[in-house]
């Protein structure tokens, strides 16, 4: 082990400060917010996230322990995937039943281009779009962006604005819309399970615990055709971006961009009669 992680382990302060946030969260506890048939599901992975946001603002957390923090986020994001790689065995004769639909769930994540991409083309921004709207902008995403363009490029700062904002409200967001349209709409909580796997450790994390919240009959299910489906996204999800996302992102951007240059001519001609 080099001198580097060694020193990571013994930073007894960021330690200290996640036993404390972990404490807090879990007296809290879960909290059910009725919106007329629907609930909003309050998880104590919402508070830690909170918590520890806030908690970045002040002098308990320095510089040091926020570095530090980066690389032990993914050592527990691994256990908690190697939790949901087990829980997939016992369940695999349900996972293989739905297996066609685990497998176009993900085109389902190339709906970031058809929404986002006219409305950020709307707003004026430039080849940032690309990188924002092509995908869920997740690692493998970020590396493919960073490949082709450069992380400096205009392409690359759109990725990793999409990038920081997940990390930061992704899950949040994640465990509250997954609580909500499971419990408001006629569709089965297994397949907001498999609409959960979009290929982020965290984000499936929080809409899996609303999920299991609000439908605990269907608890190993849930889990493991999230696991699955998180899975099926990190793997396929990539080649997906590589051969239809990012294609399709470059030529929608240059039918959308000159439309709107034609829309700009148009308006200064007449501004000038």
């Amino acid at each position: 082990m080099s001198e580097k992680k060694q020193q990571l382990w013994k930073d007894w302060r960021i330690h200290l400060i996640v036993l404390g946030i972990v404490l807090i969260a879990e007296a809290i506890g879960t909290f059910q917010l009725p919106i007329g048939i629907g609930v909003i599901m309050l998880l104590p992975m919402l508070y830690a996230i909170i918590i520890g946001l806030g908690l970045y603002f002040t002098p308990v957390v320095k510089e040091k322990q926020a570095k530090s923090a980066e690389s032990l986020i993914f050592i527990a994001v691994s256990l908690l995937i190697a939790k949901f790689g087990v829980t997939i065995g016992p369940a695999m004769d349900t996972i293989i039943e739905v297996g066609p639909a685990l497998i176009l769930q993900e085109i389902g994540n190339l709906g970031t281009i058809l929404f986002a991409l006219p409305i950020a083309i709307l707003l004026g921004l430039k080849r940032e779009s690309i990188g924002m709207t092509h995908s869920v902008a997740r690692e493998p995403n970020v590396a493919l962006i960073m490949d082709k363009y450069g992380l400096n490029s205009p392409e690359g700062r759109g990725v990793m604005a999409i990038y920081i904002f997940g990390t930061v409200f992704g899950a949040v967001f994640m465990g509250i819309i997954s609580g909500v349209l499971a419990t408001i709409t006629p569709l089965h909580p297994l397949s907001f399970a498999m609409a959960s796997g979009i290929g982020s450790g965290s984000m499936m994390a929080a809409a899996t615990g609303s999920l299991v919240a609000a439908f605990p009959d269907f608890e190993q299910d849930i889990v493991a055709l999230a696991g699955a489906s998180n899975l099926i996204s990190t793997g396929i999800g990539l080649y997906a971006s590589i051969f239809i996302g990012l294609p399709l992102t470059e030529k929608l951007y240059l039918i959308l961009s000159k439309n709107r240059d034609k829309r700009a001519s148009s308006k200064v001609k007449v501004e000038v009669k």
